[in-house]
């Protein structure tokens, strides 16, 4: 007898994949599509619902005709999904009064800094661990509510629902019959409680939002719900959920306090697991639930950011200097060295440790010698800068670390790992499943399913497919991250 298939819904920023996983963890099919990025203004982020939806029924659909093609059966979901993305719908017909507001999305700054002003921002860090940012969902539920005529009004009669996509993926899935999320996701809308678990009824005042919006709030590994089989043909149980970071810390099996992951897709997201405590950062890290099971929560230190595989589209969409994310590795390895060359790619901001609302994107040391290769080198040397960036805020904040083991599409490119290991000057492990973040959801669905019995079962299938060491001298070392630094400064808005 064949072993049972768990389908992992990866609904993230610039993409939804749907992939089928063996219980060892190996990829059995995979089906992606891409999805249109809005840019309304300046700052400003958006995604039509409507067509992610889409997406992400017509991978579903090619994932399981791929599993009967093959006679083997799908026994559970996972989902996970891009966090903080914002939307609010109609509870009858199900529609979203407005396209969605991405994680992205600064159009909340100036809301964030009247709360700062008024004294509210030690109370939304203390009792959610995040900072009082537009990068959370909040602000994004309140400017939905006073932007969208008739929004307000419709919302205090309990006409309307809030959810981040794993949220709206399970209404459409079960025709609205449940609405739903786990404590990963709501985490990170700045109205949850991080220690006692629950939504906050002052948090949700000083954003004015409605708590009738709000889903009911789950472990992550849970029973969710069922799909109706009017949507993909089949009724399957939904039985694991978790924001994409900590799918991808589960996907990497960080079970254990101090260990760190770093995973590489549309943003860059490094968290640290620290056990049962909840540690707050003195470096402008986040404090986070990694994830709850079994009713136990588990949190994390994580830094967060904006722009990594988000770089590269731009090089391929925005510049049109490549025509895939592959080229990138040789057109890097072209060059001895980065020309003095940088680039800050703060399209949308500044995450971690800076968190710079106003500061944007700049090239600097472009000479008339600069090209494709050039600029293509300097973004994903900004990847690793930022990840050092991060990684010395974690130091700081008394973690000590000498591995990271590293996902995402990203790591794929030997030169990207390799220039990482060389700048973070510790080991880097990349494990031989890189899709951990689809890896995770489906372990959580497979937890709850009984495919599972524990984490050790999990931590048993994890592989190291390579290790990168450090191969840079200190003196090239420090010059190059000066330069990164003083690129920084420079475009820093304060």
């Amino acid at each position: 007898m064949s072993q049972p298939l768990l389908l992992s819904i990866d609904q993230g920023t610039t993409s939804s994949r749907a992939m089928l996983f063996e219980k060892d963890g190996s990829t059995f099919a995979v089906a992606q599509r891409e999805f249109t990025q809005y840019y309304p203004k300046s700052g400003w982020v958006e995604h039509d619902p409507e067509e992610i939806w889409s997406t992400v029924v017509a991978v579903c659909q090619e994932a399981l005709a791929a599993a009967a093609a093959a006679n083997r059966s799908v026994v559970a979901i996972g989902i996970t999904n891009q966090r903080e993305t914002t939307l609010i719908w109609d509870r009858l017909t199900g529609k979203p009064i407005h396209n969605a507001i991405v994680w992205q999305d600064r159009r909340t700054a100036e809301h964030c800094r009247q709360l700062t002003a008024q004294g509210h921002a030690d109370t939304f860090t203390s009792k959610t661990g995040l900072l009082l940012d537009a990068y959370f969902s909040g602000t994004k539920v309140a400017w939905l509510l006073d932007n969208v005529d008739g929004a307000r009004a419709r919302a205090d009669k309990g006409e309307l629902a809030f959810g981040t996509m794993d949220t709206f993926l399970m209404w459409r899935l079960t025709n609205g019959r449940v609405h739903a999320t786990d404590s990963t996701n709501a985490g990170r809308t700045l109205m949850f409680n991080i220690h006692e678990n629950r939504w906050d009824d002052e948090l949700c005042s000083l954003l004015d939002v409605p708590q009738s919006l709000l889903a009911d709030v789950h472990d992550s590994a849970a029973d969710f719900c069922t799909t109706d089989k009017s949507v993909l043909g089949v009724e399957l149980p939904v039985a694991g959920v978790a924001g994409d970071q900590h799918a991808a810390s589960i996907g990497q099996v960080c079970f254990n306090e101090g260990m760190i992951k770093s995973t590489y897709g549309t943003g860059c997201f490094m968290m640290l697991n620290t056990g049962t405590t909840a540690i707050a950062s003195k470096n402008k890290l986040l404090t986070t639930i990694a994830y709850r099971l079994d009713g136990t929560t588990t949190y994390a230190i994580e830094g967060s950011i904006f722009v990594a595989g988000a770089a590269v589209q731009w090089l391929r969409d925005g510049l049109g200097i490549i025509k895939s994310a592959e080229e990138t590795q040789k057109l890097a390895m072209s060059l001895e060295d980065n020309q003095g060359v940088y680039l800050v790619p703060a399209f949308t901001g500044l995450g971690a440790p800076y968190w710079d609302a106003d500061a944007r994107g700049a090239l600097y040391g472009l000479t008339r010698d600069s090209g494709p290769s050039t600029i293509t080198r300097a973004a994903l040397e900004s990847v690793c800068y930022q990840s050092m960036d991060l990684l010395n805020a974690m130091r700081q904040d008394g973690a000590a670390i000498d591995t990271v083991r590293v996902d995402g599409g990203m790591v794929n490119n030997d030169w990207l790992s390799q220039y990482l290991a060389n700048i973070l000057d510790i080991a880097v492990e990349r494990p031989k499943q890189v899709e951990t973040t689809a890896l995770g959801a489906a372990y959580l669905a497979g937890l709850q399913t009984g495919v599972y019995d524990s984490l050790d079962d999990l931590t048993a299938n994890w592989q190291q497919e390579h290790v990168f060491t450090p191969a840079m001298g200190a003196d090239q070392r420090e010059e190059v991250i000066a330069g990164w630094a003083d690129a920084v400064r420079r475009t820093r808005s304060v």
